[in-house]
């Protein structure tokens, strides 16, 4: 293997960070993949297939696959390539087994087997990904006719900076006949040691102008040419066509740092088309490059996460004393799908939360004392939320369980917006973030207003996490989990995706009780640290300075 990639990076009798004798620990990095496909399957009759692809890595101990990662849909092309990355530790010492599986997408829906059409899978291990480096690894598809994946690998820099770049052509060719214009876009691309150039982003198509003005873009500096200024980046200007054949009008290169000079004759270039012909230019409107503060920036500097739990009581779940509930009381001791979920997922947010005080809600029971539907109650039943810790959750669980009768029907707006009350208090506030996790088997029954309600926190410091139990069909969740646009009801749009889903049973592992609790993990909190780091942006909130650490001086015995 190359040592282009360095598992740990330092000199020879210099200190390495987190030494620690008598202990382990796996040589790492961080590494970034980029995807393409060519000569795919076409499944689709009067168009071409509009392919996406769906990664999944096998954990070690458990054996389990779980999916980590899934790209963007490329309308109408047997020959993607994918914007969207997947970033992820390579651990030298560890084989990680990954799957890699093409889907035609058919509908809108996030079930892989009932809803798309499977156009053939590759595996790897993330070790002969990362041996091919720039180079990129290719493999033929099986389970299909016909077709190739490749996957190209880069270790990334750590970088807080992000560029805003804006773009505008001008006189570009015409590309079309009679009176019909271009419509233009721009793909940005950086180079890679082995010539090849790895896509970045990709821009809007303009329609039917010749002097196009693309939106302006966010690119991280480290996704864009991954610390180095001089890195070679391509911009291309493509003719955007609707059977998804769209035509190369032409071409420039550039670096971030010529980039950073900002508008001006520098920064005017000449379109040129394969032949080496000028097809118009394309000129830098704007730049800003800037530093971008990390979710761990503002947990060092005292952000508090707060986190809330309610739990799903509706008869849906079927009756306790049944074996096949979801709520199933087990004379043996063995945990339900809800225990499950509350002890796995509350291992993980209690390293989050500072106080271990938890707010525990209850939603679609009759309750105690006079058996009155509510859709909001205190999980313990008592006079205040609060339970101390994991286990005064699984406490108050137990006591609920055997106090209360599953009824209905499953709202999930009034939990929504108890957590959202408080989330209110701290809009102006940037010390406080609120996170509620709702535990369900997926019945939903006020999906419109559970809209309205999440539309409503988009705008606080609010996320929300859903986790799914049982093997109910989750389309529902998967429309509040609005990860390709942004969730809209009526002419109400969410200023931000607030949403995680995570279906419980994919992380189960079949006929046992065990889970995955790092891939879980992984799912759970996925999106909370972009979530928070946006809201913070959005409302122009700096990272209060790090809180100093206690001194401690140590004293020596007083000498007679």
């Amino acid at each position: 293997m190359s040592n282009n990639f360095s598992p740990t990076r330092h000199h020879p009798g210099s200190p390495v960070g987190g030494f620690n004798p008598g202990a382990s620990t796996t040589p790492s990095s961080t590494v970034e993949l980029s995807f393409s496909a060519s000569n795919l399957i076409n499944a689709d009759f009067l168009s071409k297939s509009d392919p996406f692809l769906v990664v999944e890595q096998r954990h070690p101990r458990t054996d389990l696959r779980t999916e980590i990662f899934r790209t963007e849909t490329i309308q109408d092309t047997l020959n993607p390539v994918w914007q969207k990355k997947l970033v992820m530790e390579y651990r030298f010492e560890e084989r990680q087994q990954l799957y890699f599986s093409v889907y035609d997408r058919d509908s809108t829906s996030n079930n892989l087997e009932e809803e798309h059409d499977f156009l053939g899978r590759a595996e790897f291990t993330l070790g002969e990904i990362v041996a091919k480096q720039s180079a990129g690894c290719t493999k033929s598809l099986i389970d299909g006719k016909h077709g190739k994946i490749s996957i190209v690998a880069e270790e990334m820099l750590s970088s807080k900076e992000e560029v805003l770049m804006k773009f505008r052509g001008k006189k570009l060719k015409k590309m079309n006949w009679f009176f019909a214009k271009s419509d233009p876009f721009l793909e940005v691309s950086r180079s890679t040691e082995s010539n090849r150039y790895i896509l970045v982003h990709r821009t809007e198509q303009i329609k039917r102008t010749l002097n196009p003005s693309w939106r302006p873009f966010r690119v991280k500096a480290g996704a864009l040419c991954n610390g180095d200024y001089d890195r070679d980046l391509k911009f291309s200007v493509y003719d955007w066509e609707m059977t998804g054949s769209h035509r190369f009008m032409g071409a420039f290169h550039t670096s971030l740092r010529k980039l950073s000079e900002g508008p001006g004759s520098s920064n005017v270039y000449d379109v040129l088309s394969e032949k080496g012909r000028k097809e118009g230019t394309v000129e830098l409107e704007s730049i800003q490059i800037e530093i971008v503060p990390t979710f761990l920036d503002y947990i060092k500097g005292g952000m508090q996460m707060n986190f809330t739990v309610a739990v799903d009581f509706t008869a849906s779940n079927g009756n306790p004393n049944d074996s096949r509930s979801l709520h199933y009381r087990d004379p043996s001791g063995n945990p339900n799908q809800y225990m499950t979920a509350i002890q796995s997922v509350g291992e993980i947010i209690q390293d989050y939360d500072s106080d271990n005080e938890y707010p525990a809600l209850g939603f679609g029971a009759r309750i105690p004392p006079d058996g009155m539907v509510s859709h909001e109650f205190f999980l313990n039943l008592g006079p205040s939320p609060y339970c101390h810790g994991i286990d005064g959750v699984m406490a108050a669980y137990h006591n609920a369980l055997f106090n209360v009768q599953l009824y209905g029907p499953t709202n999930f707006a009034p939990v929504i917006r108890h957590v959202t009350k408080f989330a209110h208090a701290y809009q102006n506030d940037p010390s406080n973030y609120f996170v509620l996790l709702i535990i369900t088997d997926g019945v939903i029954t006020d999906l419109e207003s559970t809209k309205e309600a999440i539309i409503t926190a988009s705008s606080l410091p609010m996320s929300i996490i859903i986790v799914g139990v049982g093997c109910e069909d989750f389309g529902a969740m998967d429309e509040l989990d609005s990860d390709d646009a942004l969730l809209t009801h009526g002419n109400r749009v969410a200023q931000r995706d607030i949403v995680q889903f995570v279906e419980l049973q994919k992380f189960v592992k079949r006929g046992t009780n065990s889970w995955s609790k790092e891939l879980l993990a992984r799912d759970v909190l996925a999106e909370i640290p972009d979530q928070v780091v946006l809201y913070m942006r959005s409302k122009g909130y700096q990272p209060s300075e790090p809180r100093p650490s206690p001194i401690l001086v140590a004293s020596a015995p007083i000498k007679p």
